[in-house]
């Protein structure tokens, strides 16, 4: 489920007019779905109703301070990865008591940031993290929740940059050496073994991944269960959405026929298979969602600036950069491509490449893409932009940061602000 269609020939978020909120707050501009990111929630919270459970929301995902409040009055929990994470739910009225801080590196004043907030519990990523850490609670006099991730060695059979299982990847402790790392845990005098972790990996369309990992692992928790007394064990996230033919609205039209939709893995696909291995186990079951929930209740919206036809090629130049949204630059993602207001029926697509203004060749949305016909100073809106979108923008060729609504109905709320030429050079000094 998501908010976007086309209503009265303009493409809505829920009950607000995109090209009206563009027309007012400028482009680049990342507008989100309340209705969108809490029915994801919901659903995924009521599938797992069998077990004793906690959804920690990845809040690198997307780590607007709307957002997480929004999750955290659904009673959501928050994977961090970092001591800024924390501190923004935190800001958001987030829980620390249901954050889980996972990471490869953290550092010793992030540790004891956590500490002293009381959250419930990190993932350790290896032996030496595990041993750090109990030296940096032993100097605060105080006992450090800890939870080893373990490394199944499944191949999630996703993209390389965001496969986290496999004994090649950085994440966790080979499966093959976790006893042993959980025996020496067992014995530090600051450490409380309070959970076992995992997590394959992100953007999984299949439920076979999962449901070999879950099998091969919920054994192990029951083990770990039974030597150390574990209350948890966190079955990682990375469900997928659909990023292809992700705006499903109307009789299907050329603009949303061009390829084979992708088929979404449900929620209830996903807690049918799951679920039974976990069970008996009598543990607390952690799921750690992030894309899921946002990843399609986002957009980003932008201009037409220009039309520039070659001899090989007609591009598309729009106002919105590599900066704003990297996804496919960095992993080649794919994102629909849609006109802000609906195309005839008729309409001969163009075949372009959609290229932004930073001074990259791989500063593009689509290449080779079929689109509606779109001039210079019409909006065409980035869908399922929700997830590390705005997250990972930055402010190369000194771009100001694009600016961030949330819809909840008919109302659009200004979450973050537009970056201003001021803002790009705060905290800079010219020496005397």
């Amino acid at each position: 489920m998501h908010s976007f269609a086309y209503r009265n020939g303009s493409l809505h978020c829920e009950n607000v007019d995109l090209e009206s909120l563009a027309r007012q707050h400028g482009t680049p501009l990342y507008v989100y779905s309340r209705g969108t990111i809490l029915d994801h929630y919901r659903r995924l919270d009521a599938s797992l109703g069998a077990l004793d459970h906690l959804v920690c929301f990845a809040t690198k995902a997307c780590s607007n301070l709307a957002v997480l409040s929004a999750l955290a009055k659904e009673g959501a929990g928050f994977d961090i990865v970092s001591g800024g994470e924390l501190f923004r739910v935190l800001q958001a009225g987030g829980d620390p008591g249901k954050c889980t801080f996972a990471g490869v590196g953290k550092t010793r004043a992030e540790i004891e940031y956590a500490l002293r907030q009381g959250i419930y519990c990190f993932n350790a990523e290896s032996e030496a993290e595990v041993a750090f850490i109990d030296r940096v609670a032993g100097d605060l006099g105080v006992k450090a929740p800890v939870a080893l991730r373990v490394n199944p060695n499944v191949d999630a059979k996703t993209h390389k940059y965001i496969s986290t299982g496999k004994s090649e990847n950085k994440f966790g402790i080979d499966f093959s050496v976790i006893r042993e790392a959980y025996a020496r845990a067992a014995a530090l005098p600051n450490i409380e073994l309070r959970g076992l972790q995992m997590h394959i990996g992100s953007q999984l369309t299949s439920v076979q991944p999962f449901v070999e990992a879950v099998a091969k692992v919920a054994p192990l928790a029951a083990e770990l269960k039974a030597l150390y007394g574990i209350r948890f064990f966190s079955i990682g996230g990375g469900i997928g959405i659909v990023y292809r033919d992700s705006l499903q609205s109307g009789p299907k039209t050329w603009w949303n026929d061009q390829e084979e939709a992708e088929r979404p893995l449900t929620v209830e696909t996903y807690a049918s298979q799951v679920v039974p291995h976990l069970q008996s186990l009598g543990l607390r079951i952690l799921l750690e969602p992030g894309r899921y929930l946002v990843g399609n209740a986002g957009v980003l919206l932008t201009e037409v600036l220009y039309e520039k036809r070659g001899s090989a090629k007609t591009f598309k130049i729009i106002d919105a950069g590599m900066n704003d949204l990297i996804r496919p630059a960095l992993y080649e993602g794919h994102h629909e491509i849609v006109p802000v207001r609906e195309p005839a029926a008729d309409a001969v697509p163009e075949k372009v490449d959609v290229v932004g203004p930073v001074c990259e060749s791989g500063d593009f949305f689509a290449q080779d893409r079929e689109i509606a016909p779109v001039q210079p100073g019409e909006m065409l809106a980035v869908l399922s932009a929700g997830a590390y979108g705005f997250v990972m923008a930055s402010n190369y060729n000194s771009r100001p940061l694009p600016a961030e609504i949330l819809v909840d109905g008919d109302q659009a709320h200004v979450i973050r602000s537009r970056q201003s030429f001021g803002d790009l050079i705060a905290g800079e000094r010219i020496p005397e």
